[in-house]
């Protein structure tokens, strides 16, 4: 039986907002190496907050995380950011790209973090821009770029680290048919060329069509796991 990368125990995640908020409630899930894994659900259903907890940017309530068995729940904050920059890629809706910055270098600038030389990032960035379709775009600032080029930056910043993990929250949910399309092709390439195991949180149904499993998320709980293939 093959072991999983990532792997949830009993977690929840409740706060305070006007009142007691179940985002999340005894959730089990694992995450296996290699997998697409897609996760549905209406809004406040608790996706979002669950994605945002497998990355180490929420904590959970109760319960236990294990990445390659290691217990990050556990983490102080800064042993969590040193795993995020090593460990994790992250897409969202609205880019988060730094606008002062070029295609390149926005690109490059987590390796930078994790002490990658300047010669080195950028060569990897060119790399991975190159992959994305954006070789000509190298020097473009994003407000240059138009939205489906911002989210295909987006894509190659959030691989520039060779993570464990890509974790993509809504990542078509601001483009338009065409550029949704074509995002859902370079994820599921990078999933089936490289093995990058990829976690999507989407309303969008089309991901379906590449995706291994679907978690259907509900009031906090998962209602249901779907295989595909």
């Amino acid at each position: 039986m093959r072991e999983p990368l990532l792997e949830l125990r009993g977690v929840c995640r409740h706060f305070q907002a006007g009142g007691l908020v179940q985002a999340l409630n005894d959730v089990d899930l694992s995450i296996y190496a290699g997998e697409f894994l897609l996760i549905l659900g209406p809004s406040g259903s608790g996706k979002s907050t669950l994605l945002s907890v497998i990355g180490g940017l929420d904590r959970p309530t109760a319960g236990e995380i294990m990445l390659e068995k290691q217990a990050i729940h556990r983490l102080s904050e800064n042993q969590l950011a040193h795993l995020r920059r090593r460990k994790m890629g992250f897409m969202f809706q609205f880019f988060n790209l730094l606008s002062t910055l070029s295609a390149l270098d926005n690109v490059a600038l987590p390796l930078r973090m994790n002490g990658v030389s300047t010669h080195e990032a950028r060569e990897r960035a060119k790399q991975l821009l190159d992959l994305v379709g954006l070789s000509a775009r190298l020097q473009h600032v994003p407000d240059e770029l138009s939205g489906g080029e911002q989210q295909r930056v987006a894509l190659a910043r959030a691989l520039a680290t060779s993570p464990a993990l890509l974790l993509a929250d809504e990542p078509t949910g601001n483009l338009d048919s065409g550029n949704s399309s074509m995002v859902m092709e370079l994820l599921e390439r990078f999933n089936r060329e490289q093995e990058q195991t990829i976690v999507v949180v989407s309303h969008d149904h089309a991901f379906r069509s590449i995706a291994h499993r679907v978690v259907h998320m509900r009031d906090g709980y998962i209602a249901e796991v779907e295989d595909l293939k």
